[in-house]
């Protein structure tokens, strides 16, 4: 998100959490969003920072200047960065993202357990995200932790029988984005309503 206009229609939606990504190679980067407009989003909703391998102190200086509530890392940090944030900043939630692909290693994950509030399983792609393409969900047969996770990567509108199909308590979130966009940033809000209404979660 990075429009002021769709952010506050977003928000009349009541998102349990709204994304604003801090990486500046990505089209949808929100560098230029006022901090002031952020903070004075609802208290419910969790402001959401995107990083991609940024140094802690950029992340320190967001988290202070947003607001942030939450932080959703979607590069190559390791088990260690993600206890050093968490020590920082121990009100913060910490959303460790992993692309999935075939032969995806789900043991990797262990260690993480201590200092992650919950996992993002997204697609594999060289971009980080973003790609309006699903994996196959088959694979989180594979997943074997107690950590909570944050389900993304292309889902859509046509999603919606597939996901209530997912018998699975540890799934915590449906993360969507650019199948419900008009362009990049910019959300389409009556289709999210929609989806928002039908979600079976």
């Amino acid at each position: 998100m990075r429009n002021p206009d769709n952010i506050q229609a977003l928000a009349a939606l009541k998102p349990d959490y709204m994304g604003f990504i801090f990486y500046d190679k990505s089209k949808r980067y929100a560098g230029s969003l006022s901090a002031l407009f952020v903070n004075g989003l609802p208290a419910e909703i969790k402001r959401t920072g995107v990083f991609v391998d940024e140094e802690i102190n950029e992340v320190l200086l967001s988290v202070q200047e947003y607001g942030l509530n939450a932080l959703q890392l979607h590069g190559a940090e390791t088990a260690d960065y993600c206890r050093d944030l968490k020590a920082l900043l121990p009100g913060v939630e910490i959303i460790k993202a992993f692309g999935i692909s075939e032969g995806f290693n789900f043991g990797s994950l262990a260690a993480y357990v201590s200092f992650v509030d919950y996992f993002l399983f997204d697609t594999q792609t060289p971009d980080h995200g973003g790609s309006g393409k699903t994996f196959n969900w088959k694979l989180l047969d594979e997943y074997n932790l107690d950590i909570p996770y944050f389900l993304s990567g292309g889902i859509g509108p046509e999603s919606l029988d597939e996901l209530t199909s997912i018998n699975d308590t540890r799934l915590y979130a449906i993360d969507v984005n650019s199948r419900f966009e008009l362009e990049p940033g910019l959300k389409d809000i009556e289709l999210l309503k929609d989806f928002k209404n039908k979600l079976p979660l």
